[in-house]
């Protein structure tokens, strides 16, 4: 499906901090609109945003209810309390266990974590959980990453005779658990300064506060901030402010010194040392941990995050390499599955919705295989396996529309439903599913926008190659780590002609190699899936290209090279 290509536009006063950024900076007027963009309107705003400082972290006594929880977990440790330190399967809850756990284990051995199971638990604090922490006399849980809506379980605990210190980073309901402390930034009665930390990040602020408070060295924290990392880029919050600290040095720590289990990590995603980028943990990293908890056990993810065992590590590593193996099998067969059906279906284009249900489908998958048929048809699309006359699985948006609100409208025919705008988890009874997929489709039909059915390319100028400098570049790299709100520039060139060697490469021709000029200079790059066009710019047509620029090494040898988003012959 065709990309529209939306290239931002400063306004007047915009264009006024620009050139005034450029000038004090002595950067070229394109690269300091890079800044502008960003929010930075001074030049010493821009040169803390590049320069990334630990000093910048907010101090955590700022967020509501941090004393109670510091208090309340010194008192634990005082009295040799057992704790558990309870997370989510996912990225984020993983890592937040890791890091709560490596932290306070080098203080205090007295206790244990609890990972939930995906299938037999579902997300969050579990009343199963609950009952492991007492029958090995827990009388303290630190959840992370969940429990904010948890406010049975925590009363559940406290029946039996076990405090909760809550540490979330989702949206609260109308009321909060009755815990002894709940530290997340989205309450209502907030006052910290930034309220995008990831749950991960949630848990790095606890152990900051306890690490103020008992003057433990800041090494210490130091030393555990690739976790954050791994979660910020893994659960998509915004990379900005705080979040941008941690992910910063969170990234010189993997590189620099990675754990056992995080040097195995990287060495099973094929990332050389010292060269591990913030999109290597979304798209190589995170998803090895996430299939944990998508096919085995989530707990496997933390002992590997945790150990100081070499041979436990290697050991490990090999089980989280098979999870991922198995997990990407069930992703390809069931999106086949998934497109056969849709496909074979006489009214599928008509649709402006996609839901599909197969038999005994891996529901561990179903919202990954949710967003490859996006990417075939750009639409509201939900994924639902049936086993024993009930219907789950997950749902996936497109830009802008609000998949919540649909599953909602649909809400008297579901057992159970929840999640945000642009994902969401839903069950229903199977006799269900025809008038849900009916109702779905309605909702969709008359809510979603001309605008929302087409996939749309964010760019941040149009730029001639000549515009491609040394110092241009060097202003990108430093706008690094890229995410939400900080997004990788995307370029467009216009008007573009082969220059010497495009060509298509790849076992089966598949991908396109790009040597072309615009007349002002001439770059190099790569379009995966593009090796149909090679014949038509090897023959003389112009195109319009839509890129991001990345550094490749080849040889010893580095240059600058595109990473072509999207290509429209002319």
């Amino acid at each position: 499906m065709e990309s529209r290509w939306e290239i931002q536009v400063l306004n007047p006063q915009q264009i006024m901090v620009r050139d005034c950024l450029a000038k004090e900076l002595n950067i070229s007027k394109t690269a300091a609109a890079l800044l502008v963009r960003r929010g930075l309107e001074t030049a010493e705003q821009a040169r803390t945003f590049i320069r990334p400082s630990l000093e910048q972290l907010h101090d955590p006594f700022l967020m509501r209810d941090m004393d109670k929880a510091v208090t309340r977990l010194s008192a634990a440790i005082e009295k040799n309390e057992r704790i558990l330190i309870y997370g989510d399967y996912d990225v984020d809850g993983t890592t937040a266990v890791a890091l709560v756990y490596t932290f306070l284990y080098k203080h205090y051995q007295n206790i244990d974590f609890y990972i939930p199971d995906r299938y037999k638990e579902g997300y969050g604090v579990s009343f199963q959980g609950i009952d492991f922490a007492a029958e090995t006399k827990c009388k303290l849980i630190i959840a992370l990453d969940c429990g904010i809506r948890s406010i049975d379980k925590v009363e559940y605990a406290k029946n039996k005779g076990i405090d909760f210190i809550v540490c979330d980073h989702h949206l609260p309901g109308d009321n909060i658990p009755d815990a002894i402390a709940v530290l997340d930034a989205k309450r209502k009665d907030n006052t910290y300064p930034f309220e995008e930390l990831s749950g991960c990040g949630v848990g790095f602020k606890l152990m900051q506060a306890y690490a103020i408070r008992h003057n433990i060295a800041k090494e210490e924290l130091h030393s555990i901030l690739g976790l954050t990392a791994m979660s910020i880029a893994s659960d998509i919050v915004p990379v900005i402010d705080e979040n941008r600290v941690l992910a910063h040095f969170g990234i010189c720590q993997l590189n620099e010194h990675p754990s056992i289990g995080q040097q195995q990590l990287m060495q099973l995603s094929g990332i050389g040392q010292g060269r591990l980028q913030m999109n290597d943990l979304l798209y190589r990293i995170g998803p090895r941990i996430n299939a944990c908890g998508r096919i085995r056990s989530g707990r496997e993810a933390v002992q590997l995050l945790i150990t100081t065992d070499p041979q436990e590590a290697a050991t490990i590593s090999n089980i989280v390499n098979e999870n991922n193996e198995t997990r990407r099998s069930f992703d390809q067969s069931i999106t086949a599955s998934a497109l056969d059906m849709l496909r074979s279906d006489p009214e599928n284009d008509m649709r402006c919705s996609t839901v599909v249900c197969g038999q005994q489908w891996h529901k561990g998958v179903v919202g990954i295989v949710a967003s490859r048929l996006i990417e075939t048809y750009y639409r509201p699309t939900i994924v639902l396996t049936e086993q024993d006359g009930m219907v789950s699985g997950s749902a996936r948006s497109v830009g802008g529309f609000d998949i919540y609100s649909a599953i909602d409208s649909c809400s008297d025919l579901l057992t159970n439903f929840g999640g945000h705008i642009y994902a969401a988890g839903l069950s229903m009874k199977s006799e269900n599913l025809e008038p849900f997929k009916e109702r779905f489709e309605q909702y969709v039909a008359t809510h979603i926008l001309p605008e929302q059915k087409q996939p749309i390319i964010q760019a941040e100028a149009e730029i001639d190659f000549a515009d491609i400098t040394a110092p241009f570049f060097n202003v990108i790299r430093h706008l690094q780590p890229f995410g939400p709100k900080n997004p990788c520039p995307v370029f467009v060139t216009r008007n573009v002609c082969n220059y010497r060697y495009t060509r298509a490469v790849g076992k089966n021709a598949e991908h396109l190699k790009l040597d072309v000029t615009d007349r002002t200079g001439a770059m190099q790059g790569i379009a995966f899936g593009r090796g149909d066009l090679a014949n038509d710019l090897c023959n003389g047509k112009n195109a319009d290209i839509c890129y991001e620029l990345q550094q490749n090494t080849f040889n010893g040898n580095t240059s600058l090279q595109m990473m072509v988003q999207d290509i429209k012959i002319r």
